[in-house]
């Protein structure tokens, strides 16, 4: 009788011992699930809420999401918007300015932010993708924004764009990489390149990280369905 006690315990220390395993792999994984949200800024992990001025940026980018498929796979859409109107950079002249500035005075302007540096090869592989976007749908509602985060300040990003016969993209800068770090303490990078789908109010509507092939139908497709539903409204 002592034997068959003695076995029951055993079994309920193992069966015990089950239960708080599988609670502690459900804790670590919730744990890992909660860090990738933090380092790589997902949306909807964080459970923030969007501010004041990306309220009704929302919408927007949720209606985007069906078309983050093929090509656009990993544009991040859920979520949150986060107000990035206040990125500093400067324009082709050396002029200092914000995305917000560079937004304002067109209804309904968006723009793809990307952020590209010539020692960071990704960055330089997609930027002919980039280019032809820009050739193929730029105009006064939209704009492929690189901005090159190189810190040399020797010309060595003119020097690309002209090796490589990138006419359509003008010459963002930020040589104190500004740009990256504050989308970094948002959450927002992580690496480059890394590029923001952003509307009129300086919020995010789509987020991805890594090089994507952004003159392929899918991107074209995406574009267009965020011009088509930021479009001011005709009275």
């Amino acid at each position: 009788m002592a034997r068959a006690s003695g076995a029951k315990n055993s079994g309920g220390a193992k069966t015990g011992r089950a239960v708080w395993g599988r609670a502690m792999v459900i804790a670590v994984a919730a744990g890992v699930v909660a860090g990738f949200g933090a380092i790589y800024g997902i949306p909807g992990l964080s459970g923030n809420d969007a501010p004041p001025a990306c309220k009704a940026s929302a919408a927007i980018s949720r209606s985007l999401a069906p078309l983050a498929t093929g090509t656009m796979a990993g544009l991040i859409t859920s979520g949150a918007p986060v107000d990035v109107s206040g990125l500093a950079f400067r324009t082709p002249d050396g002029s200092e300015t914000t995305l917000g500035r560079q937004l304002a005075g067109t209804p309904g302007r968006i723009a793809l932010v990307n952020l590209w540096a010539t020692w960071c090869a990704p960055c330089r592989k997609e930027m002919p993708a980039l280019d032809r976007l820009q050739q193929a749908m730029g105009g006064p509602r939209f704009e492929v924004m690189a901005i090159n985060v190189d810190t040399a300040g020797d010309g060595r990003a003119g020097r690309f764009l002209g090796e490589q016969n990138i006419a359509a993209l003008k010459l963002y800068t930020d040589p104190l990489m500004a740009t990256f770090n504050d989308l970094k303490t948002k959450g927002r990078a992580v690496g480059l390149p890394t590029t923001l789908l952003v509307d009129q109010a300086g919020c995010s509507l789509g987020l991805l990280h890594g090089p994507a092939e952004w003159d392929s139908a899918d991107a074209r497709a995406l574009i267009g369905k965020a011009l088509a539903v930021t479009a001011p409204a005709v009275n």
